[in-house]
């Protein structure tokens, strides 16, 4: 694959990038295997979407330019795609604001990215408490490049999030512990799991528990105070 590979576009959302109108793109790709990743045909290679024409979907943000605030450039995880930066350059010449959410194992690329001042937003998603990782991702985390990025985040970015998916198996005190890392963080969010009608990455993940909405509502009042704006999603 060349340049930057997209294997999906929303064009228009109002949930993706807080407080903007933003186009969402996902690219292909994933150095993780999260067993409940709602995009196995991005993440896993033998699944993967057909690709987009990276050219028609330039023209097309072009188009829409003065009318969307902003592009969200999620995935699989778009860092580790050489291609990103240059890619990013042409959204900003759009005159676009960018976010970027990412799972934090590339911290160069972040700082890369942050020191040319190519993303406005950075939603970085904590997968788990660090004894688990390896785990909840299906895969050998790089614990110290996650410490990092979450480093880099807190110290650069113009503005974000952290935020954990709480998939199945991850109970009160995994977040408890994700939260006393991050704690004083500007905004971390909880995602409630759910399962897509396309289904999940390994479909026996779809009968495990999860946390309820209402049991990760209680779970954001206990840490609520940690963090100056955060909350439940979904």
């Amino acid at each position: 694959m060349s340049g930057l590979p997209i294997g999906g576009v929303q064009w228009m959302t109002l949930l993706d990038y807080p407080g903007r109108v933003a186009a969402t793109l996902f690219t292909i790709g994933c150095n993780y295997r999260c067993p409940f990743c709602h995009n196995p045909e991005l993440a896993d290679p033998e699944r993967f979407a057909e690709l987009l024409d990276e050219g028609e979907i330039l023209e097309r943000l072009g188009e829409r330019a003065g009318f969307l605030d902003g592009v969200v450039i999620s995935g699989g995880e778009p860092t580790i795609h050489p291609g990103l930066p240059t890619f990013i350059e042409r959204v900003k010449g759009f005159g676009f604001l960018v976010k970027l959410d990412t799972n934090g194992t590339n911290p160069d690329v972040l700082d890369e990215l942050l020191e040319a001042q190519l993303v406005d937003f950075i939603a970085m998603d904590v997968k788990a408490p660090l004894d688990r990782y390896d785990e909840i991702v299906g895969a050998v985390a790089d614990l110290d490049s996650i410490e990092t990025s979450i480093q880099r985040v807190v110290e650069k970015a113009p503005d974000y999030e952290f935020r954990t998916t709480v998939a199945p198996t991850l109970g009160r005190d995994d977040i408890l512990h994700i939260a006393g890392r991050i704690a004083g963080a500007k905004c971390y969010t909880l995602q409630a799991f759910r399962v897509p009608e396309t289904g999940l990455l390994d479909p026996t993940w779809e009968e495990k528990d999860a946390l309820s909405k209402g049991e990760l509502d209680d779970l954001w009042d206990e840490i609520r105070p940690a963090f100056p704006a955060g909350g439940v999603r979904g």
